[in-house]
């Protein structure tokens, strides 16, 4: 039975994208508070500590991420104005801080994706409005809260003002511009707009259409990549999880709902100034080569990542097929190498070390990294492996899961529950609307412990919130990430171009909303490192240095806990 979930042609995905980040939905535009102004994009400035008399949580935040800002440090920036927004829900002044963090983060991804960067040079400006029109008008369609035009406008030109303001953006498309004429016009551009109406979708067309022109008449500049700024500007500040999808985006997104793609076979974080090798896949290209959870990698084609943000430096991993990669690894002893991977197809699997983790009352472990088209397939698989071996009670670990397929999770959840609601999906259309339930057979009664932590985000949060709300199992950890929303991925008919967009919010069964709430452990444990991933210094923790795994194989051994059954 093919378990993903298909309205009218597109996938409903809830996961966390590139950077986690609360939804947080305009109220006004940081364009025209009277207190930030348009040269915030591009010149951030630091306030020293010394020069205030007093300094709460919410300035000190600001001051610390404009230090970021001033850095170029853009993806550290908007993971720390996220966090600080967590902190501070209601500062206005963080959150626009975060969305410029992210408006410059964003063009210079774009500008080192090769897939975009063929899209500007193949597409006319014409075909490129036509993408423009295609994108608001789903935007007009199917996103969850009502679209402010005005406020599109606003985002699409400040997306334009940050790019003209960046390296990668002038050094490809400017090169032979004179500086001077590029800052003037970038200073100039909201002034063109001024008075133009914004009161329909195609309003916002002839905008951007105008601009282009003038752009290529001042300076030169494609009016393609002008309109694609606009474009890329209006989807990425409507929320944290909307987003344009590049040609190779795209492809990357489906091929990681069919749990396949083309890599070296790594799972990757990002630090300050390094890429944390989470884990290797069996039998992919990494591996076969020697490489091992817990290492580190330090450049990629000579880009070194204490010189370039790691996260940059982490895209030019991608490639074509079967092409080759230039790397730094460090190992876990300290010894440098470098190594030339190979690109290739890899299975990635969702379900990994799965064993007993206590042999004497058997208690099963499984880990799920995400949900994906074949997860409900490899737990059942990983279930049965563990009950042809007597398994008396069962973990599942969800920390750091960002999510994935909004039915693989409710499968999974369906998996453990005879009856009762799992879901709740609610959005601005009523075809957005759906209420998930479970059915009774093939119900696994088995006593049941998930574990989650801050980083346990969407698909995650609907099975471990369909477990705790129906008291079908103990919920171990610290309080889930908390995102409620559900993207659906479009593929645009106009260019070769995909979007994520937000389309409704879920809710648990209760009817508690997941958003800036999370999911609450019912026993909470404070974060450790998980047990199969490294620890700080890179080597694997073990599953007694796991004090999360400790404390649920605690409330599982020896107790009578089973389903409520009918």
């Amino acid at each position: 039975m093919d378990l993903v979930a298909r309205l009218a042609g597109r996938f409903l995905f809830c996961t966390s994208f590139v950077v986690p980040a609360t939804v947080i939905i305009f109220g006004q535009s940081f364009l025209t508070c009277g207190h930030v102004h348009a040269e915030d994009f591009v010149n951030p400035t630091v306030v020293a500590p010394s020069t205030a008399p007093a300094i709460d949580g919410e300035q000190a935040a600001i001051i610390k991420g404009r230090e970021l800002e001033a850095n170029h440090m853009w993806g550290e920036a908007i993971r720390h104005y996220e966090k600080a927004t967590r902190e501070f829900p209601e500062s206005v002044g963080l959150y626009q801080r975060m969305v410029i963090s992210r408006l410059h983060h964003d063009v210079n991804r774009r500008y080192q994706d090769q897939s975009y960067l063929a899209s500007i040079r193949e597409l006319s400006t014409t075909q490129a409005l036509d993408l423009y029109s295609e994108i608001l008008a789903n935007l007009q369609t199917h996103y969850v809260e009502d679209v402010d035009w005005a406020r599109v406008l606003i985002h699409g030109t400040a997306s334009l003002e940050v790019a003209l303001s960046e390296e990668k953006f002038v050094d490809r498309l400017l090169g032979s511009a004179d500086p001077q004429r590029v800052e003037a016009f970038r200073q100039t551009i909201h002034h063109k707009l001024q008075g133009r109406s914004t009161a329909t979708r195609f309003d916002l067309r002839a905008s951007a259409a105008f601009v282009a022109a003038e752009a290529n008449a001042e300076l030169g500049l494609s009016g393609t990549a002008t309109v694609l700024e606009f474009l890329s500007g209006a989807v990425s500040t409507l929320d944290p999880y909307t987003r344009l999808l590049s040609p190779m985006q795209l492809e990357e997104m489906f091929s990681n709902i069919e749990g396949n793609f083309v890599g070296l076979g790594l799972e990757l974080k990002a630090k300050t100034d390094h890429l944390q090798i989470l884990s290797v896949i069996e039998k992919g290209p990494a591996e076969e080569i020697g490489i091992r959870g817990g290492e580190k990698i330090i450049a990629v084609e000579g880009i070194r990542t204490d010189e370039q943000e790691p996260g940059y430096v982490a895209d030019l991993l991608r490639g074509p097929e079967h092409s080759y990669v230039a790397i730094t690894v460090v190992g876990t002893d300290g010894t440098q190498r470098d190594v030339n991977v190979q690109r290739r197809r890899v299975e990635v699997p969702c379900v990994e070390n799965v064993h007993f983790v206590d042999p004497v009352t058997r208690v099963g472990y499984l880990r799920l990294t995400n949900f994906q088209k074949t997860t409900t397939r490899d737990v059942e698989r990983a279930l049965w492996d563990l009950q042809r071996q007597k398994m008396q009670s069962l973990i599942i670990d969800v920390r750091g899961n960002p999510g994935g397929l909004l039915s693989a999770a409710v499968e999974v959840a369906d998996r453990f529950m005879s009856d009762g609601r799992i879901l709740t999906t609610r959005g601005r259309n009523v075809r957005e609307n759906f209420d998930y339930a479970a059915h009774r057979p093939n119900t696994w009664n088995v006593p049941l412990a998930v574990l989650i932590d801050g980083d346990s985000a969407s698909a995650s949060e609907i099975f471990a919130g369909a477990i705790a709300d129906s008291g079908r199992g103990v919920i171990v950890g610290e309080t889930s990430y908390g995102k409620g929303s559900v993207q659906g991925i479009f593929r645009m008919q106009s260019a070769t171009f995909g979007l994520c967009l937000t389309t409704a919010k879920f809710y648990s069964p209760s009817g508690r909303a997941i958003s800036h709430n999370g999911v609450v452990p019912t026993v909470p444990v404070a974060s450790t490192h998980i047990a199969a991933r490294p620890d700080d210094e890179g080597r694997l923790t073990l599953d007694t240095e796991d004090a999360v795994l400790q404390k649920a194989i605690e409330q599982l051994s020896g107790r009578n806990m089973i389903s409520r059954l009918p």
